[in-house]
């Protein structure tokens, strides 16, 4: 199946998909911030480039793209009908990273909390919310 887009056109959108301040991270960390959490961002000395860490709580966060993380049994995760192989060794190569990072962190001694975007969506966020914050405070 061809791609319904231009080499062009399929080009430029993938070059304005954000990695990092996508709109679902954003959400966290204002409802972090306005709870009286602070917290840095992105920090490169630790595995896998946390999007938010709480030092104070030795707990950090990862709020993931369902397609890009490859989210299991997710509806928001569809495998792509072109160029399928090459998005599956993405995605795969993507958890796989995801993985890593977090046995990393762990052993290192800090918490980690992965967000699905799918969690995020307006039927689940306050119970997503304000699970996160029951689990970041239960380990201080």
């Amino acid at each position: 199946m061809a791609d319904v887009h231009s080499k062009e056109t399929r080009s430029y959108n993938m070059s304005k998909i954000k990695g990092k301040n996508t709109k679902p991270e954003m959400l966290v960390r204002k409802f972090l911030f306005a709870n009286g959490f602070r917290y840095s961002l992105h920090d490169k000395k630790l595995s896998g480039k946390p999007d938010i860490v709480l030092p104070k709580y030795k707990t950090v966060i990862f709020v993931h793209g369902c397609f890009w993380h490859g989210h299991v049994e997710c509806k928001y995760f569809v495998v792509p009908k072109t160029r399928t192989e090459w998005w599956l060794n993405k995605i795969n190569h993507n958890i796989e990273n995801d993985q890593k990072a977090n046995i990393v962190l762990q052993n290192e001694g800090w918490k980690v909390l992965t967000i699905w975007e799918c969690d995020l969506k307006s039927n689940k966020k306050e119970q997503t919310l304000s699970e996160l914050i029951k689990t970041i405070k239960s380990n201080k």
